[in-house]
């Protein structure tokens, strides 16, 4: 390959002393919610609902609900399009690891989780924009580029060494489509619905190598989006899968609560809607218009500091991934 872009990563502890760094993404959850007059009083509220979350669905063993508790890290994940130390912030998920306080062991959670990306803004918040595109509609290499990125990361020597498996990433179910409960139900994941087609960002994600399945776990209101290169039932631990459900449905809670904190629970055919009035929230302060807003600014920045000056460069090595990867294929 002509050009290979080289990548970092870097971890940082989600406590609830954790400050977001000046080039951290001002979008991602965890961010937002350690800002403010309340940051320490969030963080130590978001931090205590994940671990209860955790105890209930991990029950086995565990008389009081207090046996577990989660560390996370902030994983961020940078390339150096030229190879020369300048580094431009792709990508940022969690680790976490479960600490048994019973044995005193530590486990491996999952890597995945949250999912937050500059290009992904740039695509989400100025691309379609900008080419007046409606929701679910898109060009046809929508996410092209983003795709072959992300896979170049996990894929990498540096990735491979630091994490064990692939990433599972979890995110809120599309209010733009209708999903169906199966007879399907999984002893962690719970009832797995289906919808009837793919939403816009279930194809981005695809173009990424990660398929989707929608569980709802025990005791939730609504299905959660599992994205997945591997087989979701079978290559993760019953841990790995509960640090996932604990973690993300904190947030979506949190972040969502007319989807996830509602007082009734999502039926056999189920159209998720911010508009539901029927809901709780949480005692966390969350700027949910702030976190709008700043998408389309840093998607902007993606464009000026990423996207136009790497132009050429990024074009050339988008199309060298695609052969290469065609005639790895092929070989196989």
């Amino acid at each position: 390959m002509s050009q290979e872009f080289i990548c970092s990563i870097k971890s940082v502890r989600f406590d609830e002393n954790y400050q977001p760094a000046d080039n951290t993404r001002l979008t991602t959850n965890f961010a937002n919610l350690a800002r403010g007059e309340h940051r320490q009083e969030n963080l130590r509220r978001t931090l205590a609902m994940i671990n209860n979350r955790f105890n209930t669905l991990a029950s086995c063993d565990n008389p009081n609900a207090d046996r577990y508790s989660l560390e996370i890290d902030i994983i961020s994940a940078e390339l150096d399009v030229e190879g020369n130390g300048k580094t431009f912030p792709f990508i940022e998920t969690l680790k976490s690891t479960i600490i048994d306080h019973k044995t005193n062991e530590r486990i491996e959670g999952m890597i995945g989780n949250s999912f937050s990306s500059y290009v992904r803004d740039y695509d989400f918040s100025v691309v379609l924009p900008e080419l007046g595109f409606k929701t679910n509609e898109k060009p046809e290499n929508f996410g092209d580029l983003h795709g072959k990125l992300y896979q170049h990361l996990v894929n990498s020597d540096v990735f491979k060494a630091e994490f064990k498996k692939q990433p599972v990433i979890c995110l809120s179910v599309s209010t733009s489509k209708t999903y169906y409960r199966t007879a399907n139900i999984h002893p962690v994941l719970g009832v797995e619905y289906k919808n009837d087609e793919y939403s816009r960002t279930d194809d981005y994600f695809k173009k990424m190598g990660l398929s989707v399945r929608y569980f709802k776990p025990e005791n939730a209101t609504a299905p959660l989006a599992f994205y997945s290169a591997n087989n979701l039932l079978t290559d993760y631990t019953d841990f790995e899968l509960i640090s996932a459900i604990s973690t993300m449905e904190s947030f979506q809670k949190i972040y969502r609560p007319e989807i996830y904190n509602t007082n009734s629970v999502a039926g056999l055919v189920y159209q998720p809607s911010l508009n539901f009035q029927d809901f709780s929230l949480t005692r966390i302060v969350y700027d949910r218009v702030e976190r709008s807003q700043l998408a389309v600014k840093q998607g902007k920045w993606t464009e000026e500091n990423f996207i136009k000056p790497y132009k050429d460069i990024l074009e050339q090595w988008a199309a060298n991934f695609a052969a290469e990867n065609t005639k790895q294929e092929h070989a196989a």
